[in-house]
């Protein structure tokens, strides 16, 4: 089964955009496998334009010349990627990754290269050019590289099909497909997962950016295994905010079907170093607090985990936000996840979360989305006596009255499993 649990990994996008490099990829692997290995952190994923060879920033070049093979497939910019010589591509990459235990992903964007199209180049497995599959009125509204694809014609999917042959020659377990998400062109995002069905490889599908069609969600779950709720996700705390209300919408869609699992994005998480190509000094803005928050909803919607952050540079605090078994045993093995409730005054903001283990446990989280220090309570059903335990604080109590609280500072969460005495 292909994601039976949210996916757990690391993005090159928040440190580097598109300017990542072989040698940080494998740092960043490295640290993965020694540290967070053994919590379920897995994937290691290279964000956008790595076909790109003067790639400096989170900036496009536009109609910039792209490294390509004679298929109109793109290739890994060698003085980027050394090991991607010789029409190697990401296999060496892929390879190393593999190797430390963990998984290789790559981000691309849907369609076909536009300097493709413009030279008319060949496309493997069919007769048909670039110019005659492409689309050239789909395009991207942020990124020059690409047009669409038009599916209806007998190239359009020999293109793509011949795309991920040879992902999967190189070894690729993830593809985060961008310009798909939001205006969701559902010829193409058939296309691609026809395309990763008779690749011969298993690959988690993830679209990108949102935020996602709600109406276009069970269409989705068929096709993709993850899928962005929202833009591009900072180190804000309005963004974060925002991303309750996006939360109570989706959560009924994450979980499991027979062949894969389908989860609902909230896109990575920025912290420890981001923004790297700025400086090494550039850290997440968010607090201490709000990047609990964060993970403690992410958690418990079932959100998959991305970290955006350099790893290499992570102090004490990051690191404890993401070798938390207790907090990942939430993402990982819970159902049925749901707001209990949200209430607004004129001076606090503040709600919960429940969702129940597998055994029958449940957890609830409490947050605190108000600018001031407020006690948070919630009921926990059918009136029992509880032993819980707080899985940031790592604290037993009872809860004889079935009732949680907890005095949270602004923008706080705290999470809590619960066994019911009985």
């Amino acid at each position: 089964m292909i994601a039976k649990t949210p996916p757990m990994g690391w993005n090159s996008w928040d440190c580097y955009g598109a300017a990542v490099t072989e040698d940080i990829v494998k740092a960043n692997a490295d640290f993965m496998a020694q540290h967070l290995k053994q919590y379920g952190w897995e994937y290691i994923v290279v964000d956008i334009q790595w076909y790109e060879p003067t790639a400096e920033n989170h900036y496009y070049h536009n109609f910039t010349e792209l490294c390509m093979d004679e298929y109109s497939r793109l290739m890994p910019a060698v003085n980027r990627f050394p090991s991607a010589a010789n029409g190697a591509g990401f296999a060496p990459l892929a390879g190393y990754v593999h190797s430390l235990g963990l998984k290789f992903g790559i981000h691309i964007m849907r369609g076909i290269p536009r300097q493709a199209v413009h030279r008319n180049t060949a496309v493997m497995g069919t007769a048909m050019t670039a110019r005659e599959i492409s689309s050239q009125s789909s395009i991207c509204d942020w990124n020059t590289d690409m047009y669409g694809v038009n599916c209806a014609t007998e190239g359009g999917q020999a293109y793509y099909d011949s795309l991920f042959e040879l992902y999967a020659s190189w070894g690729v377990d993830f593809v985060k497909v961008d310009d798909i998400c939001r205006g969701y062109p559902v010829a193409e995002a058939e296309a691609i997962a026809k395309a990763i069905k008779h690749c011969g490889r298993d690959m988690v599908l993830s679209l990108s950016p949102g935020p996602a069609r709600l109406d276009m969600a069970e269409h989705m779950k068929q096709h993709a295994n993850m899928w962005r709720i929202t833009d591009d996700f900072w180190d804000r705390w309005d963004l974060l905010y925002n991303m309750f209300e996006r939360a109570e919408k989706w959560c009924i869609h994450s979980g499991v079907t027979k062949t894969h699992g389908h989860w609902p994005d909230a896109d990575m998480l920025p912290i420890g170093p981001i923004n790297q190509v700025y400086g090494r000094e550039n850290r997440t803005k968010f607090t201490e607090d709000e990047q609990r928050t964060m993970l403690t909803l992410w958690c418990i919607m079932r959100s998959p985990l991305m970290i955006g952050g350099d790893m290499t540079g992570f102090d004490g605090f990051t690191m404890s936000l993401l070798n938390n078994s207790d907090l990942i045993e939430v993402l990982q093995h819970t159902h049925s996840a749901h707001p209990l409730f949200r209430k607004k005054t004129e001076d606090t903001e503040t709600c919960a979360w429940m969702t129940t283990f597998e055994n029958g446990d449940i957890c609830v989280a409490l947050f605190n989305l108000g600018e001031t220090e407020t006690e948070v309570t919630a009921v926990l059903p059918f009136g029992d006596n509880y032993s819980c335990f707080d899985l940031w604080n790592k604290e037993e109590f009872s809860a004889d009255n079935g009732c949680i609280s907890k005095t949270l500072p602004k923008h706080g969460a705290a999470m809590y499993r619960a066994h019911s005495k009985k």
